[in-house]
């Protein structure tokens, strides 16, 4: 026999728990929810999402809104994730801003997440060189041209390339 769901599975999808709404809303939600569950999104990637799969925008700005009020989308939960996340995998703050802007986050949503002191963002970069290229010395300069492109392309500031790669002289 199926269990039957529990009781916040069954407000986040029946209709009775969400009065007011048609089954075009309901139908709207259930397919963000389930984006949702995957990883966490931003109000404007579900609601490309949910545009390009044909739904009017009214209606996906309106459950945008209420899974917002329901703290099931959070642009802040997303931005303190995704920052975690990008670091943990070696990139740097110029490149998860970048990207996080073209999530539709403000710099404002942004900045708490990514205020990293200059060590910080030095041992992110030594171990995503170490990864990358491994305990090699670093004094061939065309080695050296080499590295400090693959450091600026994961997004490192460049002030902070020249000082690791020793250049800072």
């Amino acid at each position: 026999m199926v269990d039957p769901p529990a009781p916040d599975e069954k407000s986040l999808f029946d209709s009775d728990a969400l009065p007011g709404h048609d089954s075009l809303a309901l139908e709207i939600r259930s397919r963000a929810i389930k984006l949702l569950t995957t990883r966490e999104h931003s109000c404007l990637e579900l609601q490309r999402k949910l545009e390009q799969r044909g739904y009017p925008p009214q209606a996906v700005r309106q459950v945008l809104d209420d899974l917002q009020r329901d703290d099931l989308l959070s642009e802040q939960r997303l931005a303190e994730a995704y920052v975690a996340e990008r670091l943990g995998k070696g990139f740097g703050p110029v490149r998860i801003r970048f990207e996080l802007r073209e999530k539709g986050l403000s710099d404002a949503q942004i900045d708490p997440h990514l205020m990293l002191d200059d060590t910080q963002v030095l041992a992110v970069m030594a171990r995503a060189h170490q990864r990358r290229f491994g305990p090699a010395a670093r004094d061939d300069r065309a080695t050296a041209a080499k590295r400090a492109r693959f450091l600026e392309y994961r997004g490192f500031p460049s002030y902070l390339i020249a000082r690791y790669l020793g250049d800072d002289g």
